[in-house]
């Protein structure tokens, strides 16, 4: 599914205009991307839940040349399922 499918769909579920599902999609995710970006998480119950977490320097390799590299540190968005989430998948 992409985002116009997504658009559409919900569009659908709530019975609203396309333009209408894409302005409350795209606030959806602004909202979820400025909670991130202070740390915060967000809790769909049910759903899932959308955190930071810090990931550690590393080293790795280059896959063309075989050589090492450094990889920096850096923070990362993580998702868990929720319990419904989950067990419709089963």
């Amino acid at each position: 599914m992409n985002k116009a499918e997504l658009i559409a769909a919900i569009a659908a579920a709530a019975d609203i205009k396309k333009t209408e599902a894409d302005q409350a999609l795209a606030g959806f995710l602004a909202a979820v991307q400025g909670a991130l970006a202070t740390a915060e998480t967000v809790s769909l119950v049910g759903f899932g839940t959308f955190s930071v977490a810090k990931r550690g320097a590393r080293v790795g390799k280059n896959p063309r040349t075989g050589k090492q590299i450094q990889i920096a540190a850096k923070k990362v968005v993580k998702f868990k399922a929720g319990k419904n989430l989950s067990e419709s998948l089963a």
